[in-house]
C-alpha cells in the first residue's frame, strides 16, 4: 500500500480488519463510488461470502443499473438485483423531507428478507464521514435495521473513498454523485413514476446535448423544470437558440415551463427549504 498516503494506509488497514470480523456480508450496492469501495473491500476480505445487492425501482436513473453490473463484474463480487416497492408506500409518495427514510426502510427490509437465501450476517452501506451533517433521514433506517457503515466507522472522507477507488482502479472512482431520481422532486409534490421518468429523460437529453457529466433537473410545482448546471456552463445559455431548443424539448417530455437556475448546480438544493427543526443529521 506504499502508493497511498500514510493516513489512508492506516484507514485501509482498519477497514480490512473490520471486514475480517464480519464474515458473510451483503452490500447495499448502487454502483456509485462509495458502495463500490465497500463492495471491493468486502470481496477482498470475504470472497464468495460477500454479495452485492442492487435495488431496482422507478427511482433508479437510466444507465445506473448497467454501471452497477459492470462494476460488480470487474470487482468479481456476486451481484443480485432486488425489486423494491417504495412507490406503494403513501408516506414515500407524499414526499415530505423524511421521504428517504421510507425508501431506505423498504430497501433494508427487503434485504433482511434475503438473509437466509444468500447466507449473510451483516448488511453494509457506503456512508462516509462527509455524509455527517447533511440531511440524511435514511441513516435512521440504517440504525433501525442495524446496517453497518464501515467507511464511516473507519473515518473515511469522500476524498479518501475516491483515492482508494482510484488506487483499486475502479472505473467509478471519479463518478459524480447520483442520488435517486425522487430527490429531484420538490418536497410536498407527490413522487410518481411519471414524474421521475420525466426527470430522467430530461437529464439524459441535457447531458448528451450539453456534454456535461453533472447537472440536475428539479421538478417543481405546476410541472415546472428548474435546470441546474455547473456555474462555468451557465454562459452557454446566453445562446437563445440553444435555450429555445432545450425548452422545446423538455416541453415535449411534459414540462410546462423551463428556467435556468442562475446560481448553478449544487447538490441538495431542495433541502434549503427544510425548516431547521426538521433537518435530520447523521
Amino acid at each position: 500500500m506504499s502508493s497511498l498516503p500514510p493516513d489512508l494506509v492506516e484507514k485501509y488497514d482498519r477497514l480490512m480488519a473490520r471486514f475480517n470480523e464480519f464474515g458473510e456480508v451483503a452490500v447495499a450496492f448502487s454502483g456509485g463510488v462509495d458502495s463500490s469501495v465497500v463492495a471491493k473491500a468486502a470481496f477482498l476480505a470475504c470472497g464468495n461470502r460477500a454479495v452485492a445487492l442492487t435495488a431496482v425501482s422507478p427511482s433508479l436513473a437510466a444507465g445506473e443499473l448497467e454501471t452497477a453490473s459492470q462494476v460488480a463484474a470487474e470487482i468479481g463480487i456476486r451481484h443480485e438485483l432486488v425489486r423494491t416497492e417504495e412507490f406503494q408506500n403513501p408516506e414515500y409518495v407524499k414526499n415530505e423531507p423524511n421521504r428517504c427514510f421510507y425508501c431506505k426502510d423498504e430497501l433494508y427490509t427487503r434485504l433482511e428478507q434475503l438473509r437466509e437465501r444468500f447466507g449473510f450476517r451483516v448488511i453494509l452501506n457506503g456512508a462516509n464521514l462527509d455524509d455527517r451533517g447533511d440531511h440524511r433521514p435514511g441513516m435512521q433506517a440504517a440504525r433501525d435495521h442495524q446496517v453497518d457503515s464501515p467507511l464511516l466507522a473507519c473515518e473515511f472522507t469522500k476524498q479518501d473513498v475516491r483515492d482508494l477507488a482510484q488506487f483499486w482502479r475502479l472505473p467509478v472512482w471519479d463518478k459524480p454523485a447520483s442520488p435517486c431520481l425522487s430527490s429531484r422532486i420538490a418536497y410536498g409534490l407527490e413522487v410518481t413514476p411519471e414524474r421521475v421518468r420525466r426527470v430522467d429523460a430530461a437529464e439524459r437529453y441535457l447531458k448528451d446535448r450539453l456534454g456535461l457529466n453533472e447537472l440536475r433537473v428539479r421538478h417543481l410545482e405546476h410541472d415546472a423544470a428548474s435546470l441546474e448546471v455547473p456555474s462555468p456552463a451557465l454562459p452557454m445559455f446566453s445562446d437563445h437558440k440553444l435555450t429555445d431548443e432545450v425548452t422545446s424539448h423538455l416541453k415535449t417530455l411534459g414540462f410546462r415551463s423551463v428556467t435556468i437556475d442562475p446560481e448553478g448546480f449544487r447538490s441538495g438544493r431542495l433541502n434549503d427549504v427544510i425548516p431547521l427543526d426538521q433537518l435530520q443529521k447523521m
